[in-house]
């Protein structure tokens, strides 16, 4: 199998002459080159997600300034921070849809997501969840989780092939994970909008990532549905990483996690949501009391 971390954009500095053939000794110089750049080496050995120094300017605008943050193995993050703080921008870089000025994005500690592509860095485990659930409004719950399955078969293949007991045990695997057991076989379309988003997460779990990003998953659900959203989300974190973008400071409360608070592209301040919210610069840029 080809490598995930080819082809290199020849734009790229760090980039192998020779983007079309994979070289194990190019690819190990290329990590190394990664690991050098970074200002805290013994922080790289212990996070899953370590970005370093990320710049990211449009037009002379600095979305992201210097923004420097660990994630570990199977830890949650909540990011908050008014409009415009650098929270979309930062997992766009996370994901691979931005390509940064500067800095490093250090995944498992040898993998630079900065030379990777979108298609490549999902290969590696991060999966990302955007406000609006994505799913297959005309199939069933079991059939768009059967379909987002890592199997080696053809897109859409799941619903004209035998289904295999490992797909049978998955299923029933992440239906029960996402608390739908009991919706199995109803239309993706007759769901609510809280249904849907754990919907869209069980398909993002079925495909075993090791950090999964989700977008403001409480905006627009019912106070229950934030409520039990907020404890499926605990649950998945106690196997891999997650990190939250989220307004609904009720919502941050109810994940009780590390708050790491961005404004103008950097981060502000970090800590408890008790102690992000006693910072006087939090209160003035976002907070507002």
């Amino acid at each position: 199998m080809a490598s995930p971390h080819l082809p290199i954009s020849s734009a790229d500095p760090y980039a192998v002459k020779s983007p079309g053939v994979y070289s194990l000794e190019a690819e190990l110089a290329d990590v190394a080159r990664a690991q050098n750049r970074v200002r805290d080496p013994l922080a790289v050995t212990s996070a899953l997600l370590y970005l370093d120094n990320i710049t990211v300017s449009f037009d002379g605008f600095r979305a992201l300034n210097a923004l420097s943050l660990a994630i570990d193995e199977a830890e949650m993050r909540a990011i908050i921070g008014p409009n415009g703080a650098g929270k979309t921008t930062m997992m766009d870089v996370i994901t691979g849809k931005t390509r940064p000025n500067e800095g490093v994005a250090l995944f498992a500690g040898v993998n630079d997501l900065t030379r990777l592509d979108e298609a490549a860095i999902a290969q590696l485990g991060i999966g990302r969840k955007f406000q609006t659930p994505t799913v297959f409004d005309m199939h069933t719950v079991e059939d768009n989780l059967l379909l987002a399955i890592k199997e080696s078969r053809a897109p859409f293949s799941n619903f004209y092939w035998q289904r295999t007991p490992f797909e049978r045990e998955r299923t029933d695997e992440l239906l029960e994970r996402i608390r739908m057991t009991d919706q199995r076989k109803r239309s993706a379309s007759e769901l609510s909008h809280g249904q849907k988003q754990w919907l869209e997460i069980g398909m993002l779990l079925a495909q075993e990532p090791r950090l999964l990003l989700v977008d403001e998953p409480a905006a627009g659900m019912t106070d229950q549905e934030t409520a039990d959203t907020a404890v499926l989300l605990r649950e998945i974190a106690k196997t891999r990483a997650v990190v939250v973008v989220e307004h609904d400071m009720q919502f941050v409360r109810d994940l009780d996690v590390k708050v790491t608070v961005l404004h103008e592209g950097s981060v502000l301040a970090e800590g408890s949501l008790d102690q992000v919210s006693a910072n006087e610069r939090v209160i003035e840029v976002y907070l507002g009391r």
